[in-house]
């Protein structure tokens, strides 16, 4: 098999309390794949800062001097998960063949790399990690992640059922990512729609050796939002059946209320009437509401503004800057 230039991409917020171990299992996977020839001498660790207000830029400063393997991006302010594996592979994608994103926490099994590899050298452009099983996780966390896979499912969006953001992507394929200009970012929707050959690795998930979860409850949700909306517009659809469903229940009831009428029956109704009038209305307001988060998502698309500001680069080579670059 052919060396490859290698780039392993970690978005990183808050992570001091993980990186340094994070940063000795990834670079002793780096320093085997360079040693049996997998991948060339000049394969690096890219960790981004997502304006982390702790002692993580730090840490990557410092590993960044310890090694010529290491390199980092310093976000000028917290952009999310998304944006800053954008960057990383972004600022990664003219010096590498092939691109790993995992994330910090290293829950993600770092032993199928080399498997990963194998599987990019026989052709696959995409290698998708995914985990067998969520042991490891909370049951809220399963049980809200299983609901939106399916939900996802349901809604028409194409994801790999139980994949993160653990993957690998050659270089054309990275290329192709990066013309994508949506602002509303949700990658494991985007990166199946490039549609070259894929293929994947499956793995137990570890358990979070240190610090806490970025993605509470509230975030997850979110989230969960932005892919809806990012790729389906059956919701909308949804408002549109459930106004026509209202309109043929509106057509029953007075029905039944000439019916009643002409056989001389009291309608008595003030309790039905108001219950009718609150149901109907927080039905129009949830329908409103679906309706304004996709205009709310135009209205930032349109915009056009930066995903992200790099404020700082340390990329090992003649790019070195403290520069600000806007993308």
């Amino acid at each position: 098999m052919k060396s490859v230039r290698l780039f392993i991409v970690v978005p990183c917020f808050n992570e001091q309390d993980v990186l340094p171990a994070t940063h000795e299992q990834l670079l002793a996977v780096l320093s085997s794949l360079i040693s049996n020839g997998t991948v060339t001498t000049d394969s690096k660790l890219l960790y981004v800062d997502d304006g982390s207000d702790d002692g993580t830029w730090t840490l990557i400063d410092g590993f960044c001097r310890q090694g010529d393997n290491t390199c980092g991006i310093k976000l000028a302010a917290n952009r999310g998960q998304q944006n800053s594996l954008l960057a990383g592979i972004d600022a990664a994608t003219e010096h590498a063949d092939a691109i790993i994103t995992i994330d910090a926490d290293l829950q993600d099994d770092i032993g199928v790399i080399p498997e990963m590899l194998r599987l990019y050298a026989e052709g696959n452009d995409i290698v998708y990690g995914v985990r067998d099983d969520r042991r490891s996780d909370s049951w809220l966390k399963r049980t809200t992640a299983k609901a939106f896979y399916k939900a996802m499912g349901w809604l028409g969006v194409n994801t790999v059922y139980n994949h993160a953001d653990f993957r690998l992507m050659s270089n054309r394929a990275v290329r192709q990512l990066l013309q994508y200009g949506e602002r509303n970012l949700f990658l494991r929707g985007i990166v199946p729609q490039l549609g070259y050959r894929t293929a994947c690795v499956h793995y137990d998930p570890r358990c979070r050796q240190a610090g806490r979860s970025k993605y509470p409850a509230g975030k997850m949700l979110g989230f969960a939002a932005d892919g809806i909306t990012s790729f389906s517009i059956r919701p909308v659809r949804l408002v549109l059946m459930l106004g026509l469903v209202f309109l043929l229940i509106a057509l029953g009831m007075l029905t039944y209320a000439l019916i009643a009428y002409f056989m001389g029956r009291a309608v008595s109704g003030w309790a039905s009437l108001m219950l009718s009038l609150w149901f109907i209305g927080g039905c129009v307001l949830f329908g409103l509401g679906i309706v304004g988060e996709y205009i709310g998502k135009i209205y930032i698309e349109v915009k056009g503004r930066p995903r992200y500001n790099v404020e700082r680069r340390l990329m090992g080579d003649n790019e070195n800057t403290n520069k600000n670059q806007t993308i």
